[in-house]
């Protein structure tokens, strides 16, 4: 991903609200399904870590990223953001960033 398209997929996460919240069970095998079913239908999402997680933004969006194959697009202080392309009907496409 080029410097060009994170800053436009920055400027598309202005406005969605998290649809992921992280709090004290971490990153469970029920968040990553949760995450990866928002990433097929909306392939640009925004999580949420609470103060009693047991990791900070960045460690919880390297792990959900990991685990769902996404690239992280942003971190910025308690929230985070994460792309990957669907698999079928896909809305947003890099190479046209």
């Amino acid at each position: 991903m080029t410097t060009r398209q994170r800053a436009a997929l920055r400027a598309m996460a202005n406005t969605i609200d998290p649809v992921l919240h992280i709090g004290k069970d971490g990153i469970s095998d029920n968040l990553v399904k949760q995450a990866w079913d928002a990433l097929e239908a909306r392939e640009l999402i925004k999580a949420t870590v609470q103060k009693n997680a047991p990791m900070d933004a960045r460690e919880a969006c390297a792990e959900l990223c990991e685990r769902v194959h996404a690239e992280p697009v942003q971190v910025i202080g308690s929230r985070f953001v994460i792309y990957r392309q669907a698999r079928e009907n896909s809305k947003i496409r890099l190479e046209d960033l």
